[in-house]
């Protein structure tokens, strides 16, 4: 028997006691389906509601997401724990809080987010987070050697650090902040942690349960399935499922067994 493609057994570390359990995951790609504007995402129908009721038997339940906090905001209430930007952006119980060496890139973020709209590739689309910037070619593919050259460039030039991502090259701030320093400021104390992604940037939470699993906490990995996938992300997994449907159909299943 399986939740939504993971076998069951595999949960049982997680639903026996839920009040020492994190669930925790991705948001693009996984809990919302991949769309060619970025504004447009949002969660599946029901998927807010669900977390909402995890976060209510579970010990932890949070969102790790490349998304600023204020985007993620607009969807998720208090009781479900944000990391944005990679970590750089975090609101725990309402509380919000940035990392204290962001503020200073900001412009620097500002400045190359000018210089790709105005000289970079024709084509590429900037989305511009505050404190990252992304440079996407999900419309024009072949644009990807000359958006990555371009993203190269402007890393060398400002400073900033460029990184692959989905059908994107990702410029972040040189700070220690990714999905698996959010992760492990999020699973302290936790006895077993599960996380859900299904892009590059979600290897670091992988590493992070690695890092979680030498230290005696049960760890579950679960890659999603997607026609532009991660394959060392998949290869890498504990359990795959297709879809972020299957994705919900998995939360609905901890739940429900947490609750009984």
């Amino acid at each position: 028997m399986s939740a939504g493609g993971v076998p069951i057994e595999a949960l049982e570390p997680l639903v026996r006691n839920p009040a020492t359990a994190g669930i925790f995951m991705d948001f693009d790609g996984t809990l919302s389906e991949i769309v060619s504007e970025p504004d447009e995402a949002i969660p599946l129908a029901g998927a807010v509601e669900v977390l909402d009721e995890l976060a209510s038997v579970y010990g932890r339940v949070g969102i790790l997401s490349g998304r600023p906090v204020s985007f993620l905001e607009q969807f998720f209430p208090r009781s479900v724990l944000l990391a944005g930007l990679y970590g750089l952006e975090t609101v725990y119980g309402g509380e919000r809080r940035d990392h204290p060496l962001g503020g200073a890139w900001r412009e620097v973020i500002d400045d190359v987010a000018a210089i790709a709209r105005a000289r970079g590739p024709a084509g590429m689309k900037v989305e511009s987070k505050g404190l990252s910037l992304t440079l996407h070619y999900r419309t024009r593919p072949r644009l990807a050697p000359k958006v990555r050259a371009f993203a190269e460039q402007q890393a060398l030039r400002s400073g900033l650090e460029c990184r692959p991502a989905r059908m994107s090259y990702e410029l972040h701030p040189p700070i220690p902040a990714d999905k698996g320093t959010a992760l492990l400021e999020l699973a302290e104390g936790l006895e077993a942690v599960c996380f859900i992604g299904d892009d590059l940037g979600d290897l670091h939470a992988f590493d992070a349960l690695d890092t979680l699993a030498k230290e005696g906490q049960y760890t579950l990995r679960v890659a999603v399935h997607s026609n532009e996938e991660a394959t060392e992300l998949i290869d890498r997994a504990d359990a795959v499922v297709d879809s972020p449907k299957a994705v919900l159909e998995l939360a609905e299943y901890l739940r429900d067994s947490a609750r009984r």
